[in-house]
């Protein structure tokens, strides 16, 4: 079977169902944008190397994504006839992944980070992006088309996760981050458990 097809070359593609739409259309957008950060984990995937402690998880954040993917590309009224089970408790999954990094870190999350630091703490910085830029798109396609709760929660705590892998990749290496301003909320706390 040839990779090409001639068929999006008027600007149209085919959603699930056969209805043919705009290739800027927002289920495609949002799409597209799932696609990119599917990407950006196996990219991270092939910057850790085979034998990273992390490569399971991101591997099976990669198969879900395919999954939320078909779901995202099927309208809501032909979500039935979707054959791919969307995984239960992506967001619970991402939580407790995140809960498992966090308790192994010596320094706990004070500041807001410049993105950045090692190759594989800076890409884990890129995804995170992508993935809110892929939460905006989907609450766009949701108020035109219902999206799945558990999607939206899901792409949420994902970007969580990725932000803690940043920050774990770099105290694993035991570097330091670079620091912007610390969080205004918690020398507020602070600020008030001094006056009582």
């Amino acid at each position: 079977m040839k990779i090409y097809t001639r068929g999006g070359d008027q600007g149209k593609t085919v959603i699930h169902g056969g209805q043919r739409v705009d290739k800027d259309d927002i289920r495609i957008e949002a799409n597209g944008t799932l696609d990119e950060l599917n990407a950006l984990l196996g990219l991270i995937r092939a910057l850790i190397g085979e034998e990273h402690e992390w490569q399971e998880m991101l591997a099976y954040l990669q198969r879900a994504m395919m999954t939320v993917m078909s779901h995202v590309a099927t309208p809501s009224v032909l979500s039935a006839q979707n054959p791919n089970v969307l995984p239960e408790d992506l967001d619970v999954y991402c939580e407790r992944q995140i809960d498992l990094l966090s308790g192994k870190m010596q320094h706990p999350s004070t500041h807001f980070i410049l993105p950045g630091g090692n190759v594989v703490s800076a890409q884990c910085h890129v995804a995170r992006t992508v993935a809110r830029r892929a939460e905006r798109r989907l609450w766009s396609l949701n108020r035109i088309d219902r999206v799945d709760p558990a999607i939206l929660r899901f792409v949420n705590r994902l970007s969580d996760l990725l932000f803690v892998m940043a920050r774990a990749e770099m105290d694993r290496e035991g570097a330091e981050e670079e620091r912007w301003q610390a969080f205004l909320y918690k020398k507020k706390k602070k600020m008030g458990s001094s006056d009582n």
